[in-house]
């Protein structure tokens, strides 16, 4: 039987291990979804908003290291896609987004639902084209996947509603996509100048990264022979973290104090497969070597004195034979000693449990690290719900964090966990929201519930924009429209089919979560958390504590007395101790 255009894509979209397509269904979307329907290797989920689909396909495709898919109609379905594809294509996974458009004979002439795909994705793909002809079809598709794959982005395909359904022609090129793990090392030279470096020097602190993700035990080996701390970033903390004894945290916004000191009493700083870019927390005065797979992000953060390319594992299986052991052991001693007692500082905050309507995030946060499995994956919403769960969540064998780590984007855990719970079944799947994120994309509870997925939603509901009303604080302004009148996010769940539990009292959060992880399908829990808990960074700059209280200042000239008095007591127990 002859093949249609659309046919010929889904048996190369199978043929390189897609599963799922995301998508919103309709219009020039049609030939495609019933060529889906067709094969039974295959399956379309029927997202409400195309911006979850693409955030589903992002999870999909960081968690199984393969190629995943979304799609949307001509038009709003095209424009729907973006956010969710530019946080695919700066989180650096490969995503492969079908945008079906217009038929060819209304192109260039206003027609409904028109929209110039090449213009509208070129910056937020690493492919980006457009199939005009069944004759074009297989080589565009084939190169589209391969792009995606190898330059780990997003590849954009534009198929118009009336070539998906003209007849097939078969290329005499390549039908399918290559995987391809290549050796990428520095020369041999570079390796000893490396090795030479990190030889004569003393006091050693490794920063590591997302293209770290794969070499712990490499980079434990060098750590131990160096005697080093090993820092790493908030996107790899769930990979560097198990089993490392010399671990000393994070720095940066979310970061605890015991990084960024280490890396500032440093004399070399080695940067290994990371692209952080807070430069104001990387040191100033000290030696900084970096080694990453992408040599153009060499030295764009820092004053850089050696950069390398090369894949951070296959780099240190060569660099660490060529490695000195070191004896002295007095700086390691000192920053693992900083990173016990800020620990013990952090228990503290745990151990306050909160009140009425004003539960602690952080004891929240610790209860969801006590009772989650031990390959548990969270995806967690931009801004203060990422504080939480960088700090008070951690690592125990095989969990794994997802979330808008390079893009920022508020509304992305649910979507995420949709994308998490289809690829990965078998394991618990946590979307940490945030009030305000789960407000902008509420309607795809339905899909959690169309499919049933054992999702368990936990809102930290502080009733306002936490962290643009922190950030506004701190450069002085009175916060002013971060309040937010939410609804009853349980009654919401509940109306969309699944359990949905408002949680006011501290004393009843840890029964309420424990029997949410006995309920098979999805659950809501809407846990009512402090407003005005403070995430403190770990170097408190002056003119920060200054714009608090400016800020404060602001808000008693206008009358607003309680508020200022909530917040201080509520954050003496953080301002009063070490961090």
């Amino acid at each position: 039987m002859t093949k249609n255009v659309a046919e010929q894509l889904v048996d190369m979209l199978v043929e390189a291990g897609i599963k799922r397509i995301y998508a919103v269904t309709g219009d020039s979307l049609n030939h495609l979804n019933d060529a889906v329907r067709r094969n039974d290797k295959i399956k379309w989920i029927h997202v409400r908003h195309e911006e979850v689909g693409a955030y589903a396909a992002a999870a999909e495709a960081e968690l199984s290291d393969g190629l995943a898919c979304c799609a949307g109609s001509c038009g709003p379905g095209h424009v729907h896609l973006i956010n969710g594809l530019y946080d695919a294509n700066k989180s650096h996974v490969p995503v492969l987004a079908i945008a079906s458009t217009i038929n060819t004979n209304q192109m260039g002439v206003s027609y409904f639902q028109d929209t110039n795909t090449t213009k509208l994705f070129d910056d937020c793909s690493v492919y980006n084209q457009m199939i005009t002809s069944a004759n074009q079809a297989q080589r565009i598709v084939q190169t589209a996947m391969q792009h995606a794959i190898s330059k780990k982005g997003v590849a954009v395909i534009g198929l118009p509603g009336d070539v998906s359904e003209q007849e097939a022609v078969e290329s005499n090129t390549s039908k399918k996509a290559f995987i391809v793990k290549p050796q990428l090392t520095p020369n041999p030279q570079e390796i000893e100048v490396l090795a030479d470096v990190i030889n004569q020097s003393q006091n050693i602190t490794l920063f590591c990264g997302f293209g770290a993700k794969d070499a712990l035990t490499e980079i434990i080996a060098l750590a131990e022979k160096i005697k080093a701390p090993i820092a790493y970033t908030f996107r790899s903390k769930m990979h560097l973290q198990p089993n490392n004894p010399f671990e000393i945290g994070m720095t940066g916004l979310l970061g605890q104090p015991t990084a960024f000191n280490s890396m500032h009493e440093s004399d070399l700083l080695l940067l290994l497969g990371t692209d952080f870019p807070y430069n104001d927390f990387l040191p100033t005065d000290l030696k900084i070597m970096q080694l990453d797979t992408a040599p153009e992000l060499l030295g764009r953060r820092c004053q850089l004195d050696y950069g390398f390319q090369g894949d951070v594992k296959q780099t240190l299986q060569l660099l660490n034979p060529l490695i000195k052991e070191k004896e002295e052991v007095s700086f390691l001693k000192k920053q693992l000693e900083l990173h016990i007692k800020v620990q013990k500082q952090m228990q503290t905050f745990i151990e306050e449990q909160g009140s009425e309507n004003s539960i602690q995030p952080e004891y929240l946060a610790s209860l969801i690290d006590q009772h989650a499995q031990a390959d548990a994956i969270f995806t967690l919403d931009t801004g203060m719900t990422c504080v939480w769960a960088a700090r008070f969540i951690n690592n125990k064998f095989q969990r794994q964090f997802l979330g808008s780590f390079n893009h920022g984007s508020m509304a992305n855990a649910m979507p995420m966990a949709i994308g998490a719970s289809l690829a990965h079944p078998e394991k618990q799947v946590f979307a940490l929201c945030g009030d305000g994120g789960i407000s902008m994309l509420l309607g795809d509870l339905a899909t959690i519930k169309q499919y049933n997925l054992p999702i368990k939603i936990i809102v930290f509901n502080n009733r306002s924009l936490g962290m643009v009303k922190l950030e506004m604080e701190v450069q002085g302004l009175p916060d002013n429209e971060t309040d937010l009148v939410n609804p009853d996010f349980a009654l919401v769940a509940q109306a969309m089919g699944f359990a949905g539990v408002n949680i006011h009292d501290p004393a009843t959060l840890e029964e309420a979560l424990v029997e949410a992880l006995k309920i098979e399908g999805p659950v809501l829990l809407n846990v009512f958390t402090n407003p005005n808990a403070l995430a403190m960074p770990p170097k408190v700059e002056w003119n920060q504590i200054l714009g608090m209280t400016k800020s404060m200042s602001k808000l008693m000239l206008v009358g607003r007395f309680d508020e200022v008095w909530d917040t201080v007591k509520s954050n003496y127990k953080h301002l009063k101790g070490p961090l």
